[in-house]
């Protein structure tokens, strides 16, 4: 079976749509493409086929949390759907040839097990090199991501498509932020930065998530080679450039994925832990738990018991919410 054969087959069409309604199922205009499920699956399909799938109008919102962004979003029906008939054959193609130690959009590859790696590489180094990328996904340069694309993709309707979606946010440039397909697409851009480092410069001690990256070395001088040659990489071949690039010292902790990891111990990021606590104390407040806040209570659980947070959650009589939500189970 071709690759398009596999992208348009019912079976995959199928499975995108309880991807894309995952947990969204309570949403106006997808309860009522569910009504009629198998008919309007197959019109979108058929739209696919017969090459008539564009990209919607995207409708933006802007956000300040936890840094100011513009998020774009697009129809249920037919963008969201396709976006994940998509990567449901595309996603296996690309996520083979991505290295270990990426880690944002890869299954079995979370936050947690990016914070694990990451305590690995504290504990044999003395030195810690962490850059951001500048307004990364606005960054991406339209040309370069196609040509990127092109070099795993041969089959010509699937480029067509991926070709509309790529150029169709911005004038030369960005990738909107929302898209399941701009979080696949990204991190393939930023793959030819991390083979770049592995490969050419040999960095043992290495990990990414998303565009937050970190190099791990015992010689501070070492770690201030590298980062030049990155940031030269990064400009000749992607367009991009440093929002930040620091080098310090492990023992002062390293910024990563939410937490802040020292090399004996791990806690919360400040920003993460005051927006947990404020969301812990408005529950307790109320001394309610509706599904809504059984929700929040079970994510700030998540974040707790990776972390050193017990004071944290005795101050918060956390114990406590975890009771009240067996109890009303």
């Amino acid at each position: 079976m071709t690759l398009w054969e596999q992208f348009i087959s019912p079976e995959n069409f199928a499975l995108a749509l309880k991807r894309a309604v995952r947990g969204k199922k309570n949403k106006r205009a997808i309860a009522q493409f569910l009504e009629n499920a198998d008919e309007n699956l197959e019109q979108i399909r058929q739209l696919v086929i017969d090459g008539k799938f564009r990209t919607s109008t995207y409708r933006t919102i802007e956000i300040t949390d936890p840094k100011r962004r513009t998020i774009y979003i697009l129809p249920f029906a037919p963008d969201r759907i396709v976006h994940h008939a998509l990567m449901n054959i595309l996603g296996p193609i690309w996520e083979v040839s991505f290295i270990t130690d990426s880690y944002a959009c890869i299954n079995g590859r979370g936050l947690h097990s990016a914070s694990r790696r990451c305590m690995e590489f504290i504990r044999r180094n003395d030195y810690v090199l962490k850059c951001d990328i500048k307004k990364f996904y606005p960054s991406i340069s339209h040309n370069i991501m196609f040509d990127i694309v092109k070099k795993s993709i041969t089959d010509e309707k699937i480029l067509k498509i991926l070709h509309d979606i790529i150029y169709s946010g911005g004038d030369g440039k960005n990738l909107p932020i929302g898209n399941l397909c701009s979080q696949w697409l990204g991190n393939l851009y930023l793959h030819y930065m991390d083979v770049f480092i592995k490969q050419d410069l040999r960095v043992r001690d290495y990990i990414r998530y998303a565009d937050d990256f970190s190099l791990f070395h015992n010689d501070k001088k070492q770690l201030n080679i590298w980062r030049d040659k990155i940031h030269a990489f990064l400009i000749r071949d992607l367009k991009l450039s440093f929002s930040k690039s620091n080098i310090s010292r492990v023992i002062d902790g390293v910024d990563f994925v939410r937490y802040r990891h020292f090399p004996k111990f791990i806690l919360l990021r400040r920003r993460t832990c005051k927006k947990v606590i404020r969301r812990i104390q408005k529950i307790n407040i109320l001394k309610t738990i509706n599904e809504y806040e059984g929700g929040q209570i079970a994510s700030a659980n998540g974040w707790f018991k990776f972390a050193n947070t017990y004071n944290l959650q005795k101050l918060l009589k956390f114990d406590l919410l975890k009771t009240q939500i067996k109890n009303t189970a």
